[in-house]
């Protein structure tokens, strides 16, 4: 594809999708197309409330921020970066990915490529979007014009692994689109790309890349539950196994947010409708869902044990996005711990400066403190490893907390010791 004549159109400009238009925009007339009409003007104005792209770098660029159809006609390689969450059953929710197939059929013209990145089960693409975008253009997909997947691979608040750092896996129709759709984007990420034989296999690939990492992590959890009754620091285990070169290091926590904790029943999903019952990755997904009730239960556990009330008291919560350094709150299951706590104490407090405090409020319906003003706690709850809680001197932790001081770290990253001297009892998952 001649870059002089591509103009690329990304639609969902999120975590994944703005990232993404502003490394083409380098190289690329970009078309930046979202239906929030909040979210567009906010990065016209050189602001990202998801903090994965600076002012410096949304502004140093030229691409045609825009929620208006007639924009994107400009476009002739469309990427669909949306969100693809699940429902409260549990199952796939293709409702904005279906939505945007819509909207780029209705654009769409003789000779264009459509690039699929959200995440969905193997088959979906070519099962559930093609038929969308074949119906609004009145066109034919493999004939008039061509579709690919690339699943995305960001990793919100991760300043790293970015979009041009990390190997893409590219896949299309037919190999003369596939060398296209490799083109366009090897001619940004400078890590290169994977040529997939197909377009499932590269949506397979995408689901067990999450899936794998859900179920490393749900063991590390389970061995946390066993050790707990065993008497014994989970830490110290894993630190001392981790002195064999081969052994993973991975650490039990909470396990949310929109890719880790989603992806898997997408899996089990068609797994399911194929007449199979993935047993290994539901169990992975049943202890990892159960631990922020678990967590709440181990509090007021302590709380009593050490002699606390529970009915009178104060419990504060340090953190509530699904990852650390990261304002995203979708998925969160320190809410679990919140609602959990709220059965039992007087108050519970939550404080995240970190977080998207309007997205929380409108989702969760929970109001934070700033650090300043959280309320003195019989038990505070760091649930989440930001750097800005990293870096909080003992002497301001000790001064939010009263009575027994309980300290629950669900990632190991207080020095315990330094806080038992203190008088503080730490318990860590």
């Amino acid at each position: 594809m001649d870059h002089k004549k591509t103009t690329i159109g990304v639609i969902g400009l999120g975590y994944v999708g703005l990232p993404m238009a502003v490394a083409f925009a380098l190289k690329y007339p970009v078309i930046a197309f979202d239906v929030n009409q909040a979210r567009v003007e906010e990065l016209k104005n050189g602001h990202d409330s998801t903090r994965e792209v600076s002012h410096e770098a949304l502004t140093s660029v030229q691409m045609n921020i825009t929620s208006n159809l007639e924009d994107l006609k400009k476009a002739n390689f469309y990427i669909v970066a949306v969100p693809t969450p699940i429902d409260s059953a549990k199952e796939p929710d293709l409702t904005c990915m279906l939505k945007a197939s819509e909207t780029v059929g209705e654009v769409l013209k003789k000779g264009d490529i459509v690039v699929y990145e959200s995440t969905v089960y193997p088959g979906a693409t070519e099962e559930e979007c093609i038929p969308v975008l074949e119906k609004f253009s009145k066109l034919k997909a493999g004939v008039d014009f061509f579709v690919g997947y690339s699943p995305e691979r960001i990793n919100p608040g991760d300043k790293e692994h970015t979009f041009t750092k990390i190997k893409k896996v590219v896949s299309a129709q037919t190999p003369e689109s596939l060398d296209i759709v490799a083109e366009v984007y090897g001619s940004v990420v400078k890590a290169g790309v994977c040529r997939a034989s197909s377009i499932k296999v590269a949506e397979a690939a995408k689901v067990i890349e999450n899936t794998q990492r859900d179920l490393n992590v749900a063991l590390m959890n389970e061995l946390s539950l066993i050790f707990d009754r065993m008497g014994i620091d989970t830490l110290e285990v894993l630190e001392a196994a981790g002195t064999k070169w081969n052994f993973l290091p991975f650490r039990p926590g909470l396990v949310g947010g929109h890719c880790i904790g989603v992806d898997p029943y997408y899996l089990t999903y068609k797994a399911r409708i194929l007449g199979f019952h993935p047993e290994v990755i539901l169990a992975g997904r049943r202890i990892n869902d159960q631990m922020g009730k678990y967590i709440a239960e181990q509090t007021i556990k302590h709380l009593i044990k050490l002699g606390g009330r529970v009915n009178g008291s104060a419990i504060g919560i340090l953190g509530f996005t699904f990852k650390e350094n990261c304002p995203d709150t979708r998925n969160t299951r320190v809410i679990d711990i919140y609602r959990e706590l709220k059965e039992y104490a007087k108050h519970v407090a939550v404080c995240d400066p970190v977080a998207d405090s309007l997205e929380a409020k409108k989702e969760y319906g929970i109001d934070f403190y700033d650090w300043e003003n959280m309320p003195v706690c019989e038990a505070l709850i760091l649930a989440v490893a930001h750097d800005v809680f990293k870096k909080i001197p003992k002497e301001k932790l000790l001064s939010k907390l009263t009575g027994i001081k309980l300290v629950i770290d669900v990632k190991s990253v207080l020095n315990a010791k330094e806080l038992a001297k203190e008088g503080v009892m730490v318990w860590r998952l």
